[in-house]
């Protein structure tokens, strides 16, 4: 099974960045699979209870790609983090199948209350550069956040996320390739 999940997360880096040339290149060199690998070694520890382990892990792995996943964060299949560095991802987000982050990215709470305080992301969602969407919001599938959007606010199945804050608009119809 780990086997396997690794030729998946390798196959799909390839089919997402047009750079990748081979799957060894993929498999040393990109940090943003680097800390997938960490996260689920740390949120199988998180959900066995030994919560300092799995902390020390996340933070191990932060240290080593950029890229900070709390170990209690659920992230779906296919998940692909372009160019890493700065990526933020909290306690409570729960990311769907085939969802594509950039850099810069923050999943991230507005409150230090306890429960849901992070951003839930549908199955084929995008996020661009930068893009902050904070709270315990929910981003539909098919949807597309923009460079630099600040998102506080829920988005139906398929919008197109733009602006500080960000408002959603309909999306056409058309299905990139990147989602196949």
């Amino acid at each position: 099974m780990p086997f396997s999940r690794t030729r998946e997360d390798i196959a799909t880096a390839r089919h997402r960045d047009p750079a990748a040339r081979n799957g060894l290149e993929v498999w040393l060199t990109y940090s943003g699979l680097h800390a997938i690998w960490g996260h689920r070694l740390a949120h199988r520890l998180w959900k066995w209870r030994w919560l300092l382990l799995a902390r020390v892990v996340s933070q191990l792995t932060r240290f080593l790609t950029g890229v900070e996943i709390h170990p209690g964060a659920v992230i779906g299949r296919r998940f692909f983090i372009d160019h890493g560095m700065g990526v933020v991802i909290g306690e409570t987000a729960v990311i769907g199948d085939d969802v594509m982050i950039y850099h810069g990215v923050t999943l991230g709470g507005r409150t230090s209350l306890p429960g849901k305080r992070h951003p839930t992301l549908g199955d084929h969602v995008v996020v661009g550069t930068g893009a902050s969407i904070l709270g315990p919001v929910v981003i539909g599938a098919n949807s597309v956040v923009g460079a630099h959007a600040v998102v506080l606010t829920d988005a139906p199945e398929g919008s197109l996320l733009t602006g500080a804050p960000a408002k959603p608009r309909s999306r056409t119809p058309h299905t990139p390739d990147f989602y196949i």
